[in-house]
């Protein structure tokens, strides 16, 4: 078994729970097996093709799967892995030309 950490933002769809316990010998194996305990998540880490949404990092360890082999990346018994949400925002300083 796997423990995936789930950031505070997505814990209102798997019951308030940090650390959920998945099975699976690939990254996706274990999304699925995610998706299958709590299906409310599924939409907010998947899109409509299945594909898992760009802005979602997720790290076995300290490695994120896109410098990996994404999805398809290998799970060791026991290891950690952690959803990591993107932070957008802006430019905080003005820009110097006055526009924007």
């Amino acid at each position: 078994m796997t423990t995936l950490r789930i950031p505070t933002p997505l814990r209102a769809y798997t019951g308030g729970n940090a650390d959920i316990t998945v099975s699976g010998e690939k990254v996706s194996d274990a999304l699925n097996d995610l998706a299958r305990q709590y299906p409310a998540i599924k939409t907010h880490l998947f899109g409509e093709d299945g594909e898992l949404r760009p802005f979602v990092n997720l790290f076995v360890g300290e490695s994120n799967i896109r410098d990996l082999q994404g999805v398809d990346t290998p799970i060791r018994e026991g290891e950690r892995l952690m959803i990591i949400p993107s932070i957008a925002g802006g430019s905080l300083i003005p820009s110097l030309t006055g526009e924007g």
